[in-house]
């Protein structure tokens, strides 16, 4: 595991450097960047009670790389679940076992909030995501389905 970095909360002072990262992860989803949205994004993540969280994962003043995630109620459980939304690492700093330690700092801040489970989605073809989750969590077996509303 690589030490020589710190996982911290996405401080209100970085969107660029998150929004660089963020453009990154847009495009590997093959997804426009939306600048308004990209906007609206980052305030929920850094400054508002909407349950959305942000953690970074720098080495000395660059970020390279993040996680996103959501708590919200369950009818399932008493306790709440978390959804691990977005994760994303520089690809030169991939291997490095940066995204195991932003999942395992999520699934700290689940537990400390009493959470009874921590969850996500990738697509099929993110076959090197594929090989981490397998490591760090259980395969449910679940297929999503969507409609989309608006764009």
């Amino acid at each position: 595991m690589n030490t020589k970095g710190e996982i911290r909360r996405l401080h209100k002072d970085e969107y660029q450097p998150w929004l660089k990262l963020w453009g990154l992860y847009m495009e590997f989803y093959k997804q426009p960047l939306n600048e308004e949205v990209a906007q609206a994004t980052f305030h929920r993540l850094v400054y508002s009670n909407a349950g959305m969280n942000a953690l970074v994962y720098t080495e000395g003043d660059e970020l390279i790389g993040f996680v996103h995630y959501i708590f919200h109620a369950s009818t399932w459980t008493h306790g709440n679940y978390c959804y691990l939304q977005d994760l994303y690492v520089l690809p030169e700093h991939r291997g490095k076992g940066i995204a195991t330690q932003l999942i395992q700092s999520v699934y700290g801040d689940a537990e400390r909030l009493n959470c009874s489970r921590v969850y996500w989605l990738t697509h099929e073809s993110n076959k090197t995501g594929i090989s981490l989750y397998n490591k760090v969590a259980d395969n449910a077996g679940f297929i999503q389905f969507r409609k989309n509303l608006k764009q």
